[in-house]
């Protein structure tokens, strides 16, 4: 199951991705928002990015007029690893590299088209772990306020 959720500025593409993950067969829950009203994405991040850390959902997706408001509140919440991508190379290197787990877009940054080709790079990939588990352990450390430099 992927979270989903946006602003107001990204309702359209949210509803397009769910479309393409509807197609290809990936079930999603949709934690809002909708219409053109004013949408502060901060309650989006927190509602996606606390159902991904909680178990609720596998990964989520978050969309904003940018895309980076909407990470940075998203990985405010522990054990997220939200990305910004208006690519897929770097979607496809955050989960191999990374393992983020809430990949965020930019609805006034990229078009419909090449945010699905993100979205697929991104869910094709998988995290590889081994050389990079040490980093990610770092991460969670750092979160956990636990990391220490010599």
């Amino acid at each position: 199951m992927i979270a989903i959720g946006c602003d107001h500025a990204a309702t359209a593409l949210k509803e397009e991705l769910k479309q393409h993950l509807a197609a290809r067969g990936v079930a999603c829950r949709d934690y809002g928002t909708s219409g053109d009203a004013k949408a502060d994405y901060p309650v989006s991040a927190f509602k996606v990015a606390t159902a991904v850390a909680g178990g609720q959902c596998e990964r989520g997706i978050l969309l904003c007029g940018t895309g980076v408001g909407i990470s940075i509140a998203a990985n405010k919440v522990s054990g997220i690893r939200a990305c910004c991508c208006s690519e897929p190379f770097s979607a496809k290197l955050s989960r191999q590299h990374n393992d983020s787990n809430i990949l965020c877009m930019g609805a006034r940054v990229v078009g419909v088209e090449y945010a699905k080709m993100i979205l697929d790079a991104w869910l094709d990939s998988a995290y590889e772990g081994d050389r990079h588990a040490a980093r990610v352990a770092m991460i969670a450390q750092i979160e956990a306020g636990t990391f220490e430099v010599d």
